[in-house]
């Protein structure tokens, strides 16, 4: 029962990378065009050289710990024995899942218009209703919750660092985006973005 939790992270963070990999198929198959997995900027592609590694390193992790693998420290023991440290790893499984779900929704919403980079060929078309209404990167942001709770549940160095390249790597992608978007759409964008937060919600501005 103690290692449940990261059972259930180790399973869905491979679910939510499987899910993506799945999209990039699909889509491949329903439009016949590039859907990003290889950027077309090559800003972007210097920080696939980074994104990639990670992402592998976030799928492995969890289930190394989980074989107890000499590769990766194991779980320290306060993990494992503190009564309202165990409860708290429970709290993030289950926000996990709920994080993975949200993401699928917001997969869901964006249809056809999804891809893993810039688009440069063109004005991509803004969403700004739905998950995008109060926030502008809402899969960003709940891939960062995803890792949160990752790190909640394997506390361990090599996640910390998973987890900070994470962040960078994700707010460096956000930023790039906005500057693209603005660029490409200008006062339209400019006003999106006074009225929304990049992953947290900004309440005091109603969005319209």
């Amino acid at each position: 029962m103690q290692n449940l939790p990261l059972v259930v992270l180790a399973g869905t963070v491979s679910t939510y990378w499987f899910w993506v990999g799945a999209m990039v198929v699909r889509m491949r198959r329903k439009t016949r065009r590039d859907v990003g997995l290889v950027p077309q900027q090559p800003f972007e592609r210097m920080l696939w050289l980074f994104y990639v590694p990670m992402v592998a390193a976030w799928i492995v992790v969890p289930w190394a710990t989980l074989e107890g693998s000499r590769a990766v420290p194991e779980l320290p023991a306060f993990a494992v024995r503190e009564p309202a440290y165990v409860a708290l790893r429970w709290i993030a499984a289950i926000v996990a899942v709920i994080a993975l779900l949200a993401t699928i929704k917001v997969w869901g919403q964006m249809g056809s218009r999804w891809r893993m980079d810039v688009s440069v060929e063109g004005n991509a078309e803004l969403i700004v209703d739905g998950f995008f209404a109060r926030v502008r990167h809402p899969i960003y942001a709940l891939s960062i919750l995803l890792m949160l709770c990752s790190l909640v549940i394997v506390p361990t160095s090599p996640m910390l660092v998973i987890a900070v390249v994470h962040f960078v790597l994700n707010n460096v992608k956000a930023r790039n985006e906005e500057r693209h978007l603005l660029r490409s759409h200008g006062e339209v964008y400019a006003r999106y973005l006074a009225r929304t937060g990049r992953f947290v919600p900004r309440w005091l501005s109603p969005a319209r």
